[in-house]
């Protein structure tokens, strides 16, 4: 399992294309990652702009 973090909206996934915000320029160079289950209660999702549950990269290069 290769996880590559969206250059877009820093979005995890296995996947060619990012299934969060559909963008297609994906890195497998990332560091950190954050865990978001409910985007409304989480004071952490809304300091990065985070508006949908998922894991995401802090950094992407």
């Amino acid at each position: 399992m290769v996880l590559k973090a969206c250059r877009v909206c820093h979005f995890l996934t296995e996947d060619k294309k990012c299934p969060s915000c559909g963008s297609d320029d994906l890195s497998a160079k990332w560091k950190g990652e954050v865990i978001i289950n409910s985007v409304d209660k989480s004071e952490t999702a809304k300091k990065l702009g985070i508006t949908k549950p998922g894991k995401y990269a802090l950094s992407v290069d």
